[in-house]
């Protein structure tokens, strides 16, 4: 490592130009921008975001850089929802991508739509969970397996290393570059991911399948430098070694802490029971549940996590494997550093969304908890322009509709305000409180995909939407079939007293959907359009002569 090569944040002022407290222009663009997700990572399981026992020392080194975002909120608590919302800087209700598995709409841009054209190289290492729209592209007679429409198909990144992991046993993996990779070191297979990287042996050699949680606490059999994590990461520096100086945006998309959750040595053994939290649930939210959550309580992960002796032996295994990605990162940032490219990088790291882990007596996700729908967000800016809120903490309802416009704006490209929902950090980041900044957050979600939950309350599938709304204080929940959920942030921070029913609250009830009335109201459902085109019509028509209705 080169001892004069400056840490990540303290770019000198020679190789940034952009605004300073004497000039007061506009900061300079950044070259690059590393886009980094874990898969059902929680917000609370960092250590600077206060976790007991759980160590991210590269974590909190790069918060104490650059602004942890306390607040920020995904807009679908599941993997395929909020991943489609951030690629594209929309609300769900706007891209249409519901739930996992459903297409994202040939007809909706992305980050690669809008970075390409201005000479970025957008690409993705890792998970996407982007869903192609076959239909879509049959129907405009593209070939999707090349060129533009392999890009429409891969929404807009293109698939440097594109790998959503989850092969069940007994699925034979072909042309999969990671489990090529893991066969090419001796691990023999039809499907050597689920055989290696998330299954461990026991003492007489039989396969322990990471897919039943009770073999948590058991080694993978892979050796930790051919983990999926490792894999990724090493497939990271590639790409960046390889682009020298033309601008990109590279997705680092680790696929853990998400299930299988196995862990090679020595993460698998890092942490024990004595370093889970309690659980962040009470008795009376499992007697007598809201009907929704009810249905969710009733599926397999939620039964299994209300269990002590599953928290027990999983939630240490998902500890050290957000250790793992931790280490890695370091790992990364120190290679960057080295070569002088974390000067000129936003650097941005946050989850797709949390896990349960038995809260609310619940397993994985779906729902509206700050548990589900809160996630980490840490952005550091290497430009002087950003020195003055390095290691603060923002309270700010953000929401990961945010990060598309900020990944624009530091790149300088120009705004898409007909496209994009979010709003940039930027102003944030350089120490300027936006005007006007949202006083909720919104989220949204389909149980429609869920039969517990949905046949019991006899809906059809096109009705069972669910859509949240949080202030700093309210969070309100509306539920086609099921009445709404309301609780107090500040007198009930862990969300266990619902006050949905409560006739004290009627009139915050209504306030609250009005709220979502009006959000709902304002989607920006003519993308196709700029904002200025339209101010300017009806000049075009003067000027063309058209007078429609003269006399």
């Amino acid at each position: 490592m080169h001892s004069s090569s400056p840490p990540v944040g303290t770019a000198p002022s020679s190789t940034a130009p952009g605004r300073s407290p004497s000039n007061g222009g506009p900061a300079r663009p950044l070259r690059n921008v590393l886009f980094i997700m874990a898969d059902q990572l929680r917000w609370d399981y960092l250590s600077c975001a206060g976790h007991p026992s759980l160590r991210t020392p590269t974590l909190d080194a790069l918060a104490a850089r650059g602004v942890r975002f306390a607040n920020a909120f995904v807009q679908g608590p599941v993997c395929g929802a909020s991943r489609m919302s951030t690629y594209t800087g929309r609300y769900v209700s706007s891209h249409g991508s519901m739930w996992n598995f459903v297409p994202l709409s040939i007809g909706q841009k992305t980050l690669g739509d809008h970075l390409r054209p201005h000479g970025v190289r957008c690409a993705v290492a890792g998970k996407t969970h982007v869903e192609a729209d076959l239909e879509g592209a049959a129907r405009l007679g593209l070939d999707v397996r090349d060129g533009l429409g392999r890009l429409a198909m891969e929404g807009g990144f293109e698939p440097f290393e594109r790998d959503d992991g989850i092969w069940p046993p007994g699925f034979e993996v072909r042309g999969n570059r990671y489990c090529d990779w893991l066969r090419e070191r001796g691990y023999a297979g039809a499907n050597p991911w689920h055989d290696y990287a998330n299954s461990a042996l026991d003492a007489h050699g039989r396969l322990l399948s990471g897919w039943e949680m009770r073999w948590a606490a058991h080694p993978a059999r892979v050796a930790e430098p051919h983990s999926e994590t490792a894999y990724m990461t090493d497939r990271a520096i590639e790409f960046i070694d390889a682009q020298g100086d033309r601008p990109w945006l590279l997705h680092l998309s680790y696929i853990k802490p998400h299930w299988p959750y196995v862990a090679p040595a020595p993460y698998h053994a890092m942490y024990g029971a004595a370093d889970v939290p309690p659980a962040q649930r009470k008795p009376h939210e499992r007697d007598h549940p809201h009907p929704v959550v009810r249905g969710y309580q009733r599926t397999d992960p939620s039964l299994s996590f209300s269990r002590d002796e599953v928290r027990d032996t999983v939630i240490p295994a998902y500890m050290g494997l957000v250790r793992q990605i931790d280490d890695h990162l370091g790992r990364l940032f120190a290679w960057m550093r080295e070569r002088g490219i974390d000067r000129d990088t936003l650097v941005v790291f946050t989850s797709d969304h949390g896990d349960y882990l038995g809260d609310h007596w619940l397993g994985e996700k779906e729902l509206f908890h700050d548990t589900i729908v809160k996630v980490p967000l840490i952005v550091m800016d290497p430009r002087p322009e950003a020195d003055a809120t390095r290691g603060t903490v923002n309270d700010a309802l953000v929401e990961a509709i945010d990060l598309a416009p900020t990944f624009l704006d530091a790149l300088g490209v120009p705004p898409v305000p007909q496209w994009l929902e979010g709003a940039s950090l930027q102003p944030w980041l350089h120490g300027q409180r936006p005007a006007g900044w949202r006083e909720a957050a919104f989220s949204e979600n389909s149980y429609a995909f869920r039969d517990a939950v949905r046949l019991p309350l006899g809906r059809p599938v096109d009705r069972c939407g669910m859509s949240m709304a949080r202030t700093d204080r309210w969070k309100y929940v509306h539920y086609e079939g099921a009445p709404p959920q309301l609780f107090d942030l500040h007198a009930d921070p862990h969300e266990y007293d619902d006050l949905g029913a409560d006739p004290a609250r009627a009139a915050v009830r209504e306030e609250m959907a009005g709220r979502l009335f009006e959000w709902l109201r304002a989607r920006k459902h003519c993308a196709t359009i700029r904002h200025d085109a339209i101010e300017q019509w009806n000049a075009r028509e003067v000027d063309a002569g058209i007078r429609i209705g003269a006399w």
